[in-house]
């Protein structure tokens, strides 16, 4: 023993890479950090009229009025009581969402819009929407 050298722990090798290592992990809980999370946004159809849509588009626009998401539905007997969109990439912040429902005949309906605030906790959120009146 008194002819090997003691090993320093400053000469370990795992201390060199140390700092990339630590690197590496802060770079990934921050990419982590700003993806946005999957939301359901659910729309609750009240009131009459319902049963003689045919179709259903969504448009999800941000505050700068860009179209983010938009989603067409289609039904052949009338659209179900509740619709659910998903959404991966929706951060947080003010939206407007436009429903422009198309009956079996004749023009399409004004459209409807809906503001919507998502916050960070809001992966879920449901929303109650009347058909817009006939023109």
């Amino acid at each position: 023993m008194e002819g090997e050298a003691r090993r320093n722990w400053r000469q370990h090798p795992l201390l060199k890479r140390l700092p990339f290592l630590l690197l590496i992990g802060l770079g990934l809980w921050l990419w982590q950090g700003t993806q946005a999370p999957s939301r359901e946004l659910v729309w609750r159809l009240e009131g009459p009229g319902w049963n003689d849509i045919r179709a259903l588009d969504f448009q999800v626009k941000n505050a700068d009025g860009e179209l983010v998401k938009r989603e067409t539905r289609s039904f052949q007997m009338g659209p179900p009581s509740a619709l659910s969109l998903t959404t991966d990439d929706l951060p947080s912040g003010a939206y407007e969402v436009w429903v422009f429902a198309r009956g079996e005949s004749g023009p399409s309906r004004p459209p409807l819009v809906e503001r919507l605030t998502l916050g960070d906790e809001d992966v879920h959120v449901e929303r109650g929407l009347r058909l817009p009146v006939s023109r």
